[in-house]
């Protein structure tokens, strides 16, 4: 063990980095648990003591960026525990670190590390969720890619990827105590011309939009609780009642918070030279949001879930509107008439996408084009977005919209 120490202090950090797992293709020599806590405490400590951010990253990198060899698990084994002794004791230096990786590393490893700390924190030792929080105020960067990366590996589509509920607690707490917390990685971040795929997204927008639609039906498709002699027991019955009524409360306020961090977006867009150019919400994204959707309402008897089929579609229109007219998310009324032909009837949906929109003073515009969507989206060159529906969309200068954009809102229940 103070071989690593000693490698660590070398001036050369990447041979040191390297020295740590010893060799890329090696069979790793397995260490007891007080070793590997030895080891932990010695790289907290490092990246602690370490004064220059660009030899952290370059150390931190060498160490725990996928290889795609048979030593990515134990090295993401070992990540997981080190960000979580670094949220137990509050190294920022390790978070800031972690932050970056998760921004640069392909999201199936993302995934991983995000489950590493949801079962340390919120599954295995109860109540330990109160040390997660406080890196709120620690790091808020960590906290954002931490955000994206859980809606990432929570997607409702099944009862075991449903966010457990301290989880989703903290959540909800985090962005509405300062809803621009899931805007920092997109807003100190430079954007290239190809987004890369693969990665996560620049903010968690659209997870947190699948959550808040998807989750009235998730709830409601929800296996029963356990029988006993045939009946389910009252106790049982009365707890997990109580556990939806809170993530029902939870998701309607995160909901909320959703649609005044869209609304946001149009300065953030317009400062950046991105708006109409880039949409942080894919319209590709939504395609499977609404698939989903729709397979859920077929899958419940319309009958018994009459409301949570409704709640859902009333807070999907209300997120595409929103995202749409900030220019979060860039689409025509035909796209979303395409896109939303199957779903249950819904007035609210029907207003979004049929309804007047604001026209443009630009005549050149075709109907039914929403007119901040005027120049390319980046990557795509001189090709327009849609350029079967619409051929020849010339570039003008931009239009402003009002940011405080009136659409039919109905309670969130």
């Amino acid at each position: 063990m103070s071989d690593i120490r000693h490698s660590l202090l070398r001036r050369d950090a990447l041979s040191a980095a390297k020295e740590v797992p010893k060799e890329r293709g090696a069979q790793p020599k397995r260490l007891n648990s007080l070793q590997e806590l030895q080891l932990l405490e010695i790289m907290c400590n490092y990246f602690q003591e370490q004064t220059k951010d660009s030899v952290r990253q370059i150390i931190f990198s060498s160490l725990f960026s996928p290889q795609g060899n048979k030593a990515d698990d134990s090295r993401m084994n070992l990540l997981g525990k080190l960000v979580s002794m670094a949220v137990a004791v509050c190294r920022i230096p390790v978070l800031e670190c972690a932050a970056s990786w998760l921004q640069r590393t392909p999201v199936v490893y993302c995934v991983r590390l995000a489950r590493a700390l949801v079962d340390d924190y919120c599954c295995l030792v109860p109540g330990s969720v109160q040390t997660l929080k406080q890196i709120f105020s620690a790091s808020p960067r960590f906290c954002c890619q931490f955000i994206t990366s859980v809606t990432a590996l929570y997607d409702l589509s099944s009862d075991d990827l449903i966010p457990p509920l301290d989880l989703l607690e903290m959540i909800v707490n985090w962005i509405f105590e300062d809803p621009r917390l899931i805007l920092i990685t997109f807003l100190n971040t430079p954007i290239a011309a190809n987004l890369p795929i693969g990665f996560l997204e620049l903010t968690p927008l659209t997870g947190l939009i699948r959550w808040c639609v998807k989750a009235p039906l998730a709830y409601k498709r929800r296996k029963k609780p356990p029988l006993s002699n045939g009946h389910v027991t009252s106790k049982v019955s009365q707890d997990s009642g109580e556990a939806d009524r809170d993530s029902h409360l939870l998701y309607s306020k995160l909901h909320l918070s959703v649609l005044q961090v869209l609304m946001m977006l149009q300065v953030h867009l317009t400062e950046k030279n991105l708006y109409g150019r880039l949409g942080l919400i894919l319209f590709d994204h939504m395609v499977p949001l609404v698939e989903e959707i729709n397979r859920l309402a077929d899958e419940l008897n319309p009958l018994n879930a009459s409301q949570e089929i409704e709640l859902s579609l009333d807070r999907l229109a209300q997120a595409l509107q929103v995202a749409m007219a900030s220019g979060a998310l860039l689409c025509t009324r035909d796209d979303l008439r395409t896109l939303c032909s199957r779903l249950p009837h819904n007035n609210l949906l029907q207003l979004v996408i049929s309804g007047p929109v604001q026209q443009s003073p630009h005549t050149a515009l075709p109907p039914g084009f929403y007119p901040h969507i005027h120049t390319p989206p980046l990557g795509y060159g001189a090709v327009p977005a849609h350029p079967a529906a619409h051929p020849a969309l010339p570039t003008h200068p931009g239009h402003t919209f009002i940011s405080g954009v009136a659409f039919p809102f109905r309670p969130i229940r």
